[in-house]
């Protein structure tokens, strides 16, 4: 078995570690200073107090500005104005991007009007795009923090900001499901950087004491965080645990809930850490890309539940974080779960700080930096293999809420509806055992097997993955080994072969007779 916490080394660009950190080593920062300093233009959205995603932007700049690169910030703007003018707004904006982010750097500017002399662009909204792809700037880049097409209903909106993906630009992006998702969808390839914690802020607290709690980050201005699923969860929690507490908090405005709970409107990061000290189990819903803060939430030692959709396997791993079926009365069954079982929710936190034990903040700018300068270095073809090769951490199956009835119902009911739920899932592991049979029995997967027992790889396999690194685990449920055999480079590598024009000609050949029509 491969080592679930394992990352991909940080290549040419890593740092000799010098702070330890819950108990790893983080790379060197400040960075050593580049050899080849580069002039970059980012086009920035109109400013928001307290925004996210404008926060990472300005790390990122930051982080390259601390490795010798020169930045420039196009703020968007009816009118255009360098960085030496006295415009009003120009002089407000630096103010703001002092207080509200503490970015203090002289290259500010007005409009997206890009002069000659920049060596890399980034785009970093879905209508900024365009703005990259027309400028005179030789290499063009995306930094992509969501899937913001999920953000609009389907219509223009939603094709439009899919159509950024098809201009060309090289996507880099927060976590590694867009990185999939892109080449998937686009045949855009481009490179990641994890989501990572400021380990200083996200830690646990050696005064803090749990409680019967869950925290949830509620944001009713977000719908991609679920604000109403969250809430009406929490909701079935409180009817079958009335002891729990339930703490709230994300937003100015607050939220309309029927059941008691605390509400602590906006935090600072303190704020939330001290709270996810206090809590038993954290929700934050994400269905388009994950928030950071799961990652936040496990680095401070808080197990997280959150719903199981393509957007959550890649990036959360099944040792820390258990995915739910997209209902209310799923996540319930999810947090439930989790409340009840003291030694698992134990499990889990210690995986949590372990999982994030080495992403810290400089470790995702480390990343970043490194794939900013291969595309500087005209080495984007190094993102085929990046991009082909993310494959997802998360391979339990949804949590569904077969315990809770989400009505009241007689004895009898509660035994048919389990008896039929049995049913159903002996159908699936039914289905699942065939499937599998059919691909572990196959000539190709067969052969390929065959190789693997060869000396010099299984030499190698059993240094790095133990003596029994070939066996299966008999416990394992068929529908679990299906998706991670499905998952595997000797499945993928197998589909990719039968999509070869030869096969596909042998083939054709092979069984012409058999593929006739009668």
């Amino acid at each position: 078995m491969t080592d679930p916490y394992r990352t991909p080394p940080l290549a040419a660009h890593t740092m000799p570690p010098t702070v330890p950190i819950l108990g790893q080593k983080a790379v060197q920062w400040p960075p050593d200073r580049t050899s080849r300093p580069a002039k970059i233009a980012w086009l920035m959205p109109p400013l928001i107090e307290g925004s996210g995603g404008h926060r990472t932007i300005l790390q990122n700049a930051q982080a390259l500005i601390d490795r010798g690169h020169e930045c420039h910030l196009f703020v968007e703007h009816p009118e255009s104005h360098g960085p030496e003018s006295d415009h009003p707004d120009l002089v407000s904006i630096r103010e703001q991007l002092d207080k509200y982010f503490g970015y203090d750097d002289p290259n500010i500017r007005l409009g997206f009007q890009i002069p000659p002399g920049f060596d890399l662009i980034f785009a970093t909204a879905w209508y900024t795009a365009a703005f990259a792809y027309w400028a005179p700037v030789p290499r063009k880049a995306y930094f992509v923090q969501d899937y913001e097409a999920m953000f609009m209903p389907m219509g223009d909106g939603y094709l439009m900001a899919e159509n950024s993906y098809r201009l060309g630009l090289t996507p880099v992006t927060i976590g590694r499901w867009l990185t999939h998702k892109l080449a998937a969808d686009f045949g855009s390839f481009g490179s990641y950087f994890d989501f990572c914690a400021d380990h200083e802020v996200y830690r646990p607290l050696p005064a803090a004491r749990r409680e019967k709690a869950v925290v949830m980050i509620c944001q009713p201005e977000k719908p991609r965080r679920c604000p109403r699923l969250g809430i009406e969860a929490l909701g079935i929690v409180k009817h079958h645990m009335p002891d729990v507490k339930i703490l709230l908090y994300g937003s100015k405005d607050r939220p309309q809930v029927w059941y008691d709970h605390e509400w602590h409107g906006l935090l600072d990061v303190r704020g939330c850490n001290e709270l996810y000290n206090r809590a038993g189990v954290g929700l934050c819903i994400s269905s388009s890309n994950p928030s950071r803060i799961p990652f936040e939430m496990m680095s401070a030692g808080l197990p997280v539940v959150d719903i199981h959709r393509e957007n959550n396997l890649y990036d959360q791993p099944d040792s820390a974080v258990l995915l739910a079926g997209p209902r209310q009365e799923d996540i319930a069954a999810a947090i439930i779960e989790v409340l009840s079982d003291d030694a698992r929710r134990e499990h889990m936190a210690i995986n949590g700080l372990k999982f994030m034990a080495h992403r810290s903040l400089e470790f995702g700018y480390m990343q970043f930096i490194q794939a900013t300068e291969r595309i500087l270095a005209g080495r984007e073809i190094d993102f085929v293999a990046i991009s082909r090769g993310v494959a997802p951490l998360y391979h339990r199956s949804a949590i569904s809420a077969a315990s809770i009835p989400a009505q009241p119902c007689s004895i009898v009911e509660e035994g048919q509806r389990a008896a039929a739920l049995a049913a159903l899932e002996a159908q699936q592991v039914l289905i699942a055992t065939r499937d599998l049979d059919a691909i572990l029995h196959s000539r190709s997967w067969r052969l390929l097997q065959s190789l693997k027992n060869l000396p010099p790889y299984a030499l190698v396999a059993r240094l790095r993955w133990g003596p029994q690194w070939d066996l299966p685990d008999p416990a394992e449920d068929p529908r679990q080994r299906l998706h991670r055999v499905r998952n595997s480079r000797t499945y993928r590598f197998i589909q990719a072969s039968k999509r070869n024009p030869v096969y596909k000609w042998y083939t054709t050949w092979k069984y012409r007779d058999t593929m006739q029509q009668p």
